[in-house]
């Protein structure tokens, strides 16, 4: 397509397929709040020990990360509605086989599972909607609706979750997912196109295994990193990750049909906007593990009254991602994601000043106002990338798209989570009275949870003695935390505006073309 071009405009059909395509993207957040509600019931009736418990939790993102490339380019080869049928099967099958898992090892099983069947939905769904939506604003609109489902997602799976919970047992929580995907299975062949590549030739199985290696060790490398520090196995895989992905570039260089086009990378609005949601999804991804913490360990709310808390901001967030694109017609997305990004940097220095005598409102409308200025990003960024591909790339661009966001996620907890914990550690260690008993020290000195268990067990005034210097640490490690988010984002703020400053309002031709751009700028721009 070149510039003078006018895409035709999506009907009726495209828009109510954009609705069958929002029933995935929703069950994917809405499954992983629903499955740290069932944690404690699960693991008692299965006997889960602690390492299992968290293989639980953590196969499913590490099957999602490994497979999100490999799944973008295979919708792109095979047809992107064939691939969206057969991963919405099988996680129809997996959510079964998940809620009635009799040991701990059928259900991490089941949960592996899901997370190769879920590495298949996002690339695809997004993919389709480039297709489906050919015109600039409307994809962008569309683009942001998509985005907003994850956060809905977010927003049902805590009260849906826990509704479940009170009356059922907690396999149930996986079985809300199959009439969803049943409902897909039936819809989207009758409301969604398909498209597949004109390219026929094979997929490299090598790069395959490369790419699935690489993200691999990589993630497990930083979430070993987070857990328990730095050690000789954490640094080893993450660094044979490392180079397993250097392999993994150099054999997509010599290939004439690579699995991931690493030509793409050139254009600024690919390369821009993968950098940009790597760091936010780092510093966001740890924001919401430092608020939940501080809601219930520090406020000392029930899980119910934390996810009240976030209620607010994820509903303006929601929002805010819908109207992004409605605004990035008339103002360039440049402004909008850039100065978006410094209204978020303002809350974060705001955050800075939080004690722990603060009251829930300060935390809220913090959380608000930051997923207000957050929308132009996660809206209008993923919209960038996906617009940079040509079409026949556009599931291999999706799916870069949806691996830096679980990249930066497993990157934040590592470095600024583990961050935040040493700062608490030895701000704690600094300020415990000397009367507290020694093994209470010790599991406080984990984390604020720990503290909070260990108080539990001590008398009163002990337990205020161990409890209130644990608070104040954990709020210190929440301040520098924050100091930290505040520069990185000011930085890819300041990228933002210096790189896209060309990119005109969605809808607008481009009023003078970079030399060296390619066709996929034309249409983006």
């Amino acid at each position: 397509m070149t510039v003078n071009e006018v895409p035709a405009k999506a009907g009726r059909r495209e828009w109510a397929g954009l609705a069958v395509l929002s029933l995935p993207t929703l069950i994917i957040t809405f499954d992983m709040f629903v499955l740290l509600l069932a944690l404690p019931g699960l693991s008692a009736d299965l006997q889960v020990g602690t390492n299992a418990q968290l293989w639980i939790v953590d196969i499913y993102g590490f099957m999602v990360g490994g497979f999100l490339v490999t799944m973008g380019t295979l919708g792109d080869r095979i047809g992107r509605r064939r691939l969206l049928m057969i991963g919405a099967a099988a996680f129809a099958v997996a959510s079964f086989l998940a809620a009635y898992a009799t040991t701990a090892e059928m259900l991490i099983a089941a949960r592996a599972l899901l997370g190769i069947a879920g590495a298949t939905l996002a690339p695809s769904t997004l993919a389709l909607i480039s297709n489906m939506f050919r015109d600039q604003r409307q994809m962008a609109f569309a683009i942001g609706v998509w985005a907003g489902c994850f956060t809905l997602g977010a927003i049902l799976g805590p009260f849906v979750g826990g509704l479940v919970l009170e009356h059922f047992w907690w396999g149930s929580v996986f079985l809300l997912a199959v009439p969803v995907m049943v409902l897909l299975l039936i819809l989207g062949p009758l409301l969604l196109p398909e498209f597949r590549s004109p390219v026929t030739s094979r997929i490299d199985l090598v790069s395959v295994g490369l790419s699935l290696a690489a993200v691999l060790m990589f993630i497990y490398g930083l979430k070993e990193a987070a857990r328990d520090g730095l050690g000789v196995v954490s640094v080893l895989v993450g660094l044979i990750g490392i180079g397993l992905g250097v392999l993994f570039v150099r054999r997509q260089r010599t290939l004439t049909d690579p699995l991931l086009d690493l030509k793409l990378f050139g254009n600024r609005s690919f390369s821009t906007m993968l950098v940009g949601p790597l760091f936010y999804s780092m510093i966001g991804g740890t924001t919401m593990v430092f608020l939940t913490q501080h809601f219930q360990s520090v406020a000392d709310l029930s899980p119910l009254q934390a996810a009240l808390c976030l209620l607010p901001g994820m509903v303006v967030g929601t929002f805010s991602s819908m109207v992004s694109p409605v605004l990035a017609r008339y103002v360039r997305p440049a402004y909008l994601i850039g100065y978006g990004l410094f209204g978020v940097v303002a809350t974060f220095v705001w955050f800075t000043q939080v004690d722990a005598d603060a009251g829930l409102a300060v935390l809220v409308i913090g959380f608000a106002v930051m997923s207000l200025c957050d929308g132009p990003l996660i809206a209008l960024g993923t919209g960038l990338v996906v617009g940079s591909a040509p079409p026949e790339r556009a599931g291999s661009a999706s799916s870069m798209a949806q691996t830096s966001n679980e990249m930066g996620a497993a990157l934040g907890v590592a470095t600024l989570g583990t961050l935040g914990t040493a700062v608490y550690y030895r701000d704690f260690l600094d300020n415990v009275p000397a009367g507290v008993p020694a093994d209470s020290v010790a599991a406080a000195g984990e984390n604020i949870a720990g503290a909070v268990v260990a108080a539990g067990e001590l008398s009163e005034p002990t337990a205020t003695e161990l409890l209130q210097p644990a608070r104040e640490a954990f709020t210190f490690g929440l301040n520098v935390f924050a100091g930290v988010s505040a520069a990185i984002l000011a930085a890819i703020a300041v990228l933002v505006l210096v790189r896209l400053k060309d990119v005109p309002p969605l809808g607008k031709e481009e009023e003078q073309q970079e030399p060296g751009e390619n066709v996929a700028d034309d249409v983006t721009s």
